[in-house]
């Protein structure tokens, strides 16, 4: 063979074998969120979401703001991926009807407001993309005209063929009963033949729809009748945490729930009240949505463009600096991520900690987390870990037959530890 020959060989198997080396390395994270774009919302058949699980052939609705206000084109690029993130290995028509890598067409200024913003809104199916056509996992980004993603979300696809119990207990180990949640669950599947479902099914366990600290590893212990059972303890159990702390700026000119004082400089900010460290005390309950939030604005008829931006001041009283790591605010306001915009900083004089956050008007449940050095979040550092806390909880299955090219998610089942049990 020539030497040119030689190098047209090699140029084809290294073209051909690169996508298989991914495919099985690359697992994908979401992109950080540029810090002009605020308050995305991806909404399903629900109106809140963590990570967003829908049933298949549901429409989804994606709207977030710029606020440069500047009406930037922002186009949207949808990828299918495994159960474990990594990329599938399907082609997008095999689970896309249409097209994607469009321009977003339906947005709006702001009106009424002091801080001026563009908001957004993506709709699918839509004459572009008509539908997705399986169920798993899927990640929405939004990139700009120099193909600079600004943010990504993750989103789940569930077709519902398996039924799916859920039961909360508390921990059968005695060091965690009074702190520890365990979830326990069963899966049904009548119409679909389950096959060694030891290695072709996975299960996810989700608490308050954040997938950042999701379990993954789980499979059945045994089988009874047609129900796959998952009775563990200690490996499906989450701290129990507190409930969420609240405000509410639905009025920007008049105190509401935790709300201090109001000030106009260039925009309103308000001041909520200094909150206390509640691990030390006892727990006590305060009914919240879980993490999530909704906009709104009080005069408003349109609270999508009529709702205003607020710098909303938080404080945490702290006779001392903490040691061993970061305190944060967290909630589903930024999708669960711990960035600086949520750190808190320490004030020596005042002995608290503070932080100055933009929120569009709403209702908001937040709470306060340490991000230790090695990247862990400890929860319950500052609320505290309770087994009476409510904490909502979603089992997805995905199955992969044996040959199939990808993780189908085959069900939906939620339960909730208001009714936990020993």
């Amino acid at each position: 063979m020539s030497k040119r020959g030689k190098q047209i060989l090699l140029f084809l198997i290294f073209s051909i074998s690169i996508p298989y080396i991914f495919l099985g390395q690359s697992v994908v994270s979401e992109s950080p969120t540029v810090d002009y774009i605020k308050t995305i919302q991806f909404k399903g058949d629900s109106e809140f979401a963590g990570i967003p699980i829908i049933k298949l052939g549901t429409p989804l609705n994606i709207t977030f703001d710029d606020i440069n206000g500047d009406e930037a084109d922002y186009y949207y690029r949808i990828t299918h991926y495994n159960f474990d993130w990594t990329p599938s290995a399907l082609y997008k028509n095999e689970y896309l009807d249409g097209f994607d890598e469009i321009r977003i067409v339906n947005y709006e200024n702001s009106f009424n407001t002091l801080q001026m913003y563009s908001h957004y809104t993506l709709t699918i199916p839509n004459e572009d993309t008509r539908a997705l056509k399986v169920s798993g996992n899927y990640m929405l980004e939004i990139y700009n005209d120099d193909d600079d993603v600004v943010f990504s979300k993750k989103f789940i696809i569930f077709e519902p063929i398996a039924s799916i119990k859920v039961y909360t207990k508390r921990s059968r180990d005695l060091k965690h009963i009074n702190t520890r949640q365990s979830v326990q669950f069963e899966i049904n599947s009548p119409n679909l033949l389950l096959r060694n479902p030891r290695r072709t099914l996975k299960t996810l366990v989700i608490q308050n729809n954040d997938i950042k600290r999701a379990i993954t590893n789980l499979v059945p212990q045994f089988t009874i009748a047609n129900s796959l059972v998952y009775k563990y303890d200690q490996e499906s159990s989450f701290d129990g945490g507190n409930e969420f702390l609240s405000f509410d700026s639905k009025d920007v000119r008049a105190s509401n729930l935790g709300t201090q004082r109001i000030e106009l400089q260039d925009i309103y900010h308000n001041y909520l009240y200094t909150n206390l460290v509640r691990a030390n005390r006892r727990y006590t309950y305060n009914p919240d949505i879980n993490g999530n939030f909704v906009i709104r604005n009080l005069d408003a008829e349109n609270s999508n463009v009529e709702a205003d931006y607020v710098w909303m001041h938080f404080s945490l009283e702290c006779f001392e600096p903490l040691e061993g790591g970061e305190l944060h605010i967290y909630g589903n306001f930024n999708n669960y991520t711990l960035d600086d915009s949520t750190r808190m900083q320490y004030d020596q004089e005042k002995a608290i900690y503070f932080n100055k956050s933009l929120f569009k008007q709403g209702f908001y449940n937040y709470k306060y987390v340490l991000l230790r050095p090695d990247g862990t979040i400890d929860s319950g550092f500052i609320s505290g870990n309770f087994d009476e806390t409510e904490n909502e909880y979603t089992i997805i299955p995905y199955y992969r037959a044996p040959n199939a090219r990808y993780d189908r998610a085959i069900g939906k089942g939620t339960g909730n530890s208001v009714n936990i049990t020993n």
